[in-house]
């Protein structure tokens, strides 16, 4: 039985200011009703059933939550002193995807076949479904504090395209989307393109995926790219930037407008021989960053391109153009204007920031991609610089830092081309500093698409598991003090709104959903493990108040 704790009010500021500031929360320990709450995967958690080939979902049991003492130890009566300080969601690495965009490159299925995943046409349901199951959620199921806000910790979209980040917000905000590109109401991706390689869902075609035991879905592409409702997000929201959404396929950076070109232009390439899609995957996991390996592919084998219909829609986004859309009124829905990125943002194309948690809490959104190129990260001199006057600024504040990458996946040190004097850091030199300032105690990022809970000195670093391959989770967290020298970190997975059970002859959008989750967990070529052990998914983490 979880504690059950709740707040004083919500204070809910009026504007953003210059620093930020949106969100005021005050949290206390008095006691209150109790309000049911949906189900956390502390209750249940989807399980296959069967065995071999294609298995499906069903009820199982949940995680039990984890106390973990590495940093401090868990003193007795701790519940009944405690103070909630925040209570917030993470989601992370939601991918939203025009499957459609001749940007894609799918064909490197033919090297590996987690390249590509058969569920990505259903990216966006499954991201709406997850935001109904956070409206549902409105208290932390540890301490029963209301769930002040959401922040998403990058890869929101999934190709760098005005199109995508338009459906992203519109699915975070509210309203109709519909996430088709090209030829209105007319499928042109690679799962109608006749090839084995990829689930072709309406065909007789034995492909990859059948063999595997991949389901005939006649209906399920125009079912895929038919109009969305999303409800929002009932509680503020806010952003930060993935490799994903600033560099082109994640990976590279701009180069003499090939991929501009590409992605918005009428010819998609379906295949590539399996020893050229291997030399380009290497040089991709490798260090690529202008894409030369990718082009020169291209070039290669664009006799074998195939006509489609050509969308600006898919254009890329520039960072001020990133800046401007979350600075749109129309998508400013709960808030705070912008969703933490302010004009200075705008102004300045750099994507850091920082806001106000709630009395006494502070958090700073980190721009962890490199603009060089390459999908892994590393920060800037100037960054770095910015980040210490910031966590001098709010010494008296407990921090809580937001980034896409995760310290070891920050190894690329290629210099940005704007900036080629500004030396790059990676994920220890960032770790040194956050751990040089004792107000910081937690590091929050996604990027691995794993659930990951790491100790380090006195800050805890929380990875989350991404919303687009099995187990598809975003993450409650919620901060107290246990007015014993200690703080404790809640972290609460949750699964989306869609039942754990599907109906292949339920093509509606919850349907959708809940075979988004099972086609996920089905996908040839899914690493293993992306779930954690224990200690990383429904935990208390102890740290010492310092």
């Amino acid at each position: 039985m979880e504690p059950a704790l709740s707040r004083r009010a919500f204070l809910l500021a009026s504007g953003a200011t210059a620093s930020g500031v949106a969100l005021e929360i005050a949290l206390s320990a008095v006691p209150a009703t109790r309000a049911a709450t949906p189900a956390t995967t502390v209750h249940t958690v989807a399980r296959p059933s069967g065995a071999g080939g294609y298995r499906r979902l069903s009820d199982g049991p949940g995680w039990r939550r984890v106390t973990r003492t590495e940093l401090a130890e868990a003193k007795k009566g701790r519940a009944g002193r405690r103070t909630v300080l925040a209570c917030f969601v993470q989601l992370t690495d939601l991918h939203i995807t025009d499957v459609q965009s001749p940007q894609r490159y799918e064909f490197l299925r033919a090297a590996d076949l987690g390249f590509w995943r058969p569920q990505e046409a259903l990216t966006a349901v499954g991201a709406v479904s997850m935001i109904e199951r956070i409206n549902a959620l409105r208290y932390g199921p540890a301490t029963r504090a209301p769930i002040g806000f959401v922040m998403t910790t990058g890869d929101n979209t999934d190709n760098n395209s005005h199109i995508e980040m338009e459906w992203f917000l519109t699915a975070m905000t509210g309203g109709r989307f519909t996430p088709d590109t090209g030829d209105p109401g007319a499928y042109e991706g690679a799962q109608n393109c006749g090839l084995g390689l990829y689930w072709q869902p309406e065909s007789g075609l034995r492909d990859i995926d059948k063999r595997a035991g991949f389901p005939r879905l006649e209906g399920f592409l125009e079912a895929a790219i038919r109009e969305v409702s999303s409800p929002g997000l009932a509680v503020p929201w806010y952003s930060t930037v993935g490799n994903h959404d600033r560099l082109f396929g994640g990976a590279y950076r701009e180069a003499g407008g090939f991929f501009a070109d590409l992605a918005t232009g009428s010819r998609k390439l379906f295949s590539l021989p399996a020893s050229e899609a291997g030399a380009v995957y290497r040089a991709l996991r490798g260090g690529d960053p202008a894409g030369a390996r990718f082009r020169a592919a291209w070039e290669r084998h664009k006799g074998k391109a195939r006509t489609v219909t050509a969308d600006e829609r898919r254009a890329p986004l520039s960072p001020r153009a990133y800046v401007a859309a979350h600075l749109d009124p129309a998508y400013t829905g709960p808030g705070p204007a912008g969703h933490g990125y302010t004009r200075d943002n705008l102004d300045s194309g750099r994507l850091d920031y920082s806001f106000r948690i709630s009395d006494g809490v502070v958090g700073i959104s980190l721009d962890t991609t490199d603009r060089g190129g390459d999908y892994r990260g590393s920060v800037g001199t100037r960054q770095l610089a910015w980040l210490k006057r910031t966590l001098k600024a709010h010494a008296d504040d407990l921090v809580l830092v937001f980034s896409h990458h995760p310290s070891w996946a920050m190894t690329n040190l290629t210099p940005s081309p704007d900036r080629p004097r500004d030396r790059r850091h990676g994920g220890q030199e960032l770790l040194a500093v956050l751990r040089g300032h004792r107000n910081v105690v937690a590091w929050i990022n996604g990027h691995s698409h794993r659930n990951k809970i790491v100790p380090h000195g006195g800050l805890w670093e929380i990875s989350t598991a991404s919303h687009v391959d099995y187990p598809q989770l975003a993450r409650v967290v919620e901060l107290a003090d246990n007015h014993d020298g200690t703080l404790s970190l809640f972290t609460t997975l949750v699964e989306s709104a869609a039942p754990h059970r599907t109906d292949f002859t339920d093509l509606s959008q919850r349907g959708l959903a809940a075979l988004y989750r099972e086609l996920s967990f089905n996908s040839p070529g899914l690493r293993s493990g992306l779930a954690g052990l224990p200690g990383d998914r429904n935990t208390e983490l102890l740290l010492r108040k310092r």
